[in-house]
């Protein structure tokens, strides 16, 4: 994620836990590694290039008999590259301010609601990564067919059953 981004998303949120001092190592016993460029986020941005159908949505379609990539690769020669990911098109837009998306605002806020449900008193970065696993999209889809969910965060979280009202 070297390029100048018009707004941060939840990859990008994905991006630092996975060099966070608590998340990275939970994610790397998970299966999802963070060194160099791990292929979660390659596979999220092929999902953004590809208009947001994730990997598991391009199986589906191939199913069908379609070609995904090739259908996007006929696009992008029509209309030039990255003309499906929205947030090319949002950073033509707003190349003067830096902004939270949407999903990082709602990513944030279902954190601060795990916290909140586990008796912590302060936002971090697990309950971020929960945050983005409780949310629908490229992020969780991307996690979750590494089996990286909810209740596999919460179980490598409190390997003996959840902690009541802990105090932080």
């Amino acid at each position: 994620m070297d390029t100048v981004e018009a707004e941060i998303r939840e990859e990008h949120l994905l991006a630092a836990m996975l060099s966070a001092p608590r998340v990275g190592p939970l994610l790397a016993q998970l299966g999802v590694n963070g060194a160099g460029d791990p292929p979660v986020l390659e596979e999220i941005r092929d999902a953004r290039r590809r208009g947001g159908l994730s990997a598991v949505d391009a199986e589906a379609l191939t199913g069908l008999g379609i070609d995904l990539d090739a259908v996007v690769s006929r696009i992008e020669t029509q209309l030039g590259s990255g003309v499906l990911d929205d947030s090319q098109r949002r950073e033509r837009q707003q190349r003067s301010r830096l902004a939270f998306s949407t999903g990082t605002k709602l990513t944030l806020q279902a954190g601060r609601h795990q916290a909140v449900a586990r008796g912590d008193r302060e936002l971090r970065e697990e309950h971020l990564l929960m945050g983005l696993l409780a949310r629908r999209g490229l992020v969780a889809d991307a996690l979750g067919v590494r089996g990286v969910t909810t209740a596999t965060v919460l179980a490598a979280l409190d390997p003996d059953g959840p902690a009541q009202g802990r105090a932080s």
